[in-house]
């Protein structure tokens, strides 16, 4: 592929048909823009997006009523009274919610996974999407279209080691892939995140970053403590593996008391020791008062 090419995959669905080999496409039909009455129309099977603001598309909808649709919808023919979209649903629903009876389209011909490719890398141009959303895209592209991360990569006109950055973003435990989905942390805390080993670790550190507005190189300084913490000479027993009960319930009921993730170190010959982690010198003195009270 040559490089003029393989650059003009990052603009959008308009390029990817361009290089319409690579995803089954045939636009030998194609016979420009038509009217299509919009309840032949149905939505993208394979549509990534799950959710649509309904003041966004209310807005559209009233754009559209003023000025009409200024960028056709593109859809795939099923039968001369079936059409599936492949791009444009906000659009497609906005005209719904404006009452059109018909809407510009652009007809193309194609199988099933090229109308998937297709509708993930236009809506991975989005500027609208989170990290999550784009890494999803991304993952349905490797495991739904059979598609290596340099070629994925080709396709999203993104180099290698971004799309490797967000597909990191999905081994991230739920609640903190939640959080980057509803802005609670950056990109930034997510990337320092996905380079700690443990999940118990991971949650703890975004629980400091919401509870006390951490910036994101405070908390790559916390990884980096994590990180460079020597391991003690006796072997542990790490907490995961450990199947004494009351241990655990100890652990939590400390961890509930000091409002701080507790940890228990305990070597095989049953010497251990307990710690209470804290992010600032605020922090510190709180914990320092929680021991005063109870003496």
């Amino acid at each position: 592929m040559s490089a003029a090419k393989r650059k003009a995959l990052g603009k959008g669905l308009g390029a990817l048909i361009e290089d319409a080999g690579k995803v089954n496409i045939n636009t030998d039909n194609n016979t420009g823009v038509d009217e299509i009455n919009i309840e032949y129309i149905e939505a993208n099977p394979f549509q990534p997006r799950t959710e649509f603001d309904e003041d966004a598309l209310t807005e559209l909808a009233q754009s559209i009523e003023r000025m009409g649709i200024i960028q056709p919808i593109t859809v795939r023919k099923i039968n001369d009274t079936k059409y599936q979209l492949i791009s444009g649903e906000r659009r497609f629903r906005a005209s719904q919610i404006a009452g059109l009876k018909k809407i510009p389209a652009y007809t193309i011909t194609a199988d099933d996974q090229g109308m998937l490719e297709m509708a993930l890398v236009e809506n991975i141009q989005r500027e609208d999407l989170d990290a999550i959303e784009i890494a999803i895209s991304y993952q349905r592209l490797i495991d739904e279209c059979k598609l290596t991360q340099e070629e994925m990569s080709d396709r999203v006109g993104k180099k290698r080691a971004t799309v490797t950055n967000y597909l990191r973003l999905l081994k991230l435990p739920a609640e903190i892939q939640l959080g980057i989905k509803k802005n609670l942390i950056s990109m930034g805390h997510a990337r320092a995140l996905v380079t700690v080993e443990d999940n118990d670790d991971q949650l703890y550190i975004f629980e400091q970053i919401i509870n006390d507005s951490l910036s994101v190189r405070k908390v790559e300084e916390m990884v980096r403590k994590i990180k460079e913490e020597p391991a003690d000479t006796a072997p542990e027993v790490k907490k995961e593996n450990n199947t004494n009960t009351e241990y655990k319930d100890l652990e939590n009921h400390l961890s509930d008391f000091f409002k701080s993730k507790i940890q228990f170190k305990r070597s095989t010959n049953g010497k251990g020791k307990i710690i209470i982690p804290f992010t600032s010198d605020e922090d510190l003195e709180r914990i320092i008062a929680i021991l005063d009270k109870s003496k």
